[in-house]
């Protein structure tokens, strides 16, 4: 029985090769022309002859207990969403002999690729090391599989299939990339990084911070003028802005947010948005909470600044879920006036797919807006925005982009509308979404509105 056993495991991962089939139509070739030409027919038997004799010679190298490649994937403990994450391959050649490999990857079926292929050159006892990035679309666990590589020796009659157990599964979060790169900015006055930080502080909150000496640009308003009598130079106050203030993200899950942008949902965009800014939040030492809703309210977390916040945060963002009924805003008004006490700063994400569900939702955004800080987030589509601005070439054309204007403009009417009754919003393209809510956030922390 383990005879049998081991001659199945040798058929079930024995591969013939493209010269295998070459030289086995060459043989047929001098074997049919042999008829009329008895001479070639001793040709074709010795062709015949020495084909065996390294095909046996290759099959008993490759299945030799001596031959041996193992593999090992590493891969982060999470995944950032919507980030590209790198996956590193190490492949050992465990034998003497010169192997020549392909390697195909089973891949999360998550991602839609099936054409991931290696191909390389292992010498004896040599290491291969390859390192490739995947961009999660989706939040949830991605499994990778095997690892199955096809390795043959110079001869290249046959190959042997190796199929190791490489198996992780690695869950995919909210940004904790986008996360990281933002957060420095919690603590500098300026940012080289393009688009952050781009508003001007104006004004000054009353959190006393230490006495400096001034230099040009500090406000003279500021100027201590006892300590710059004893000092005998221009000394100011120099202030911080306030802590502890709450700030709570409210996420809309309803239809209007599974439209697609480079693969990712307007949800999953407002996911990453809101684990960046109350990661900020919290190391500007303000309190921050969550709120999602669409016909029904989802996660709530009360604002607050403890150590495991961030990830009773991270977690609840983790298992937010789409819903496909329309947003109730008198659902989400009776929330907020339950769960949010004080007045706080609410970042509302949505998406008004037309006046008409922004008139149905106003009322109850002005009665949200009298009690608290209210900056609605919305998208903009840069989809109709480039079709727009494409060169006409037929009459049809020139209709469809009026409509793409049309609504564009529409969108823009929106946002002059909000800000009439006080509202503040952000509309923003989804990729700079973090960037724009950071820059909101810090403008009305700087001014003191909250």
């Amino acid at each position: 029985m383990r005879v049998l056993r081991k001659t199945g495991q040798i058929f079930s991962n024995l591969h013939l090769q493209k010269r295998f089939f070459l030289i086995a139509a060459g043989v047929v070739f001098l074997f049919s022309i042999s008829f009329p030409y008895p001479v070639l027919f001793l040709a074709a038997q010795l062709t015949l002859l020495i084909t065996g004799i390294f095909l046996i010679t290759e099959v008993i190298l490759l299945f030799s207990t001596r031959t041996g490649i193992r593999a090992f994937r590493r891969a982060p403990k999470t995944l950032s969403l919507g980030d590209q994450n790198q996956i590193s391959l190490r492949i050992v050649n465990e034998s003497r002999l010169t192997l020549h490999a392909r390697v195909f990857e089973e891949l999360p079926e998550q991602l839609q690729e099936r054409d991931f292929e290696l191909n390389f050159t292992l010498g004896a006892g040599a290491e291969h090391h390859h390192r490739y990035a995947i961009r999660p679309l989706t939040r949830g666990t991605y499994q990778f599989g095997r690892t199955n590589i096809i390795v043959h020796t110079p001869i290249g009659l046959l190959a042997r299939r190796y199929r190791l157990q490489t198996n992780i599964d690695v869950p995919a979060f909210p940004s904790i990339i986008q996360m990281k790169k933002y957060e420095l900015i919690a603590f500098a006055r300026t940012s080289t990084f393009s688009g952050i930080k781009k508003v001007r502080r104006i004004g000054h909150s009353y959190e006393f911070e230490q006495i400096k000496t001034y230099v040009q640009g500090d406000d003279v308003r500021s100027i201590n003028w006892k300590a710059t009598g004893r000092r005998g130079n221009l000394m100011v106050n120099q202030y911080e802005d306030e802590r502890s203030q709450q700030m709570y993200t409210i996420i809309d899950k309803s239809r209007s947010m599974h439209m697609p942008f480079h693969g990712m949902s307007l949800l999953d965009y407002a996911v990453n948005s809101s684990l960046v800014i109350a990661n900020i939040a919290l190391r500007k030492y303000d309190r921050t909470g969550l709120i999602s809703f669409s016909d029904v309210i989802g996660s709530t977390i009360k604002a607050e600044r403890s150590q495991l916040q961030l990830k009773k945060i991270l977690n609840a963002l983790y298992n937010e879920k789409p819903r496909a009924a329309e947003a109730n805003y008198d659902l989400l008004y009776r929330a907020v006036k339950n769960v949010v006490k004080s007045r706080s700063l609410l970042f509302l994400y949505t998406n008004f797919e037309s006046a008409y569900a922004m008139e149905r939702a106003l009322p109850l955004l002005k009665k949200i807006s009298y009690q608290h800080l209210l900056v609605v987030v919305i998208f903009e589509n840069t989809e109709l925005l480039a079709y727009s601005r494409k060169e006409s070439e037929y009459l049809t054309d020139i209709y469809t982009q009026t409509i793409a204007e049309k609504l564009l403009l529409e969108k823009k009417h929106m946002v002059m509308k909000l800000r009439k009754f006080g509202i503040h919003v952000i509309l923003s393209k989804p990729e700079d979404l973090s960037i724009n809510t950071v820059n909101k956030y810090l403008e009305l922390k700087a001014k003191g509105l909250f």
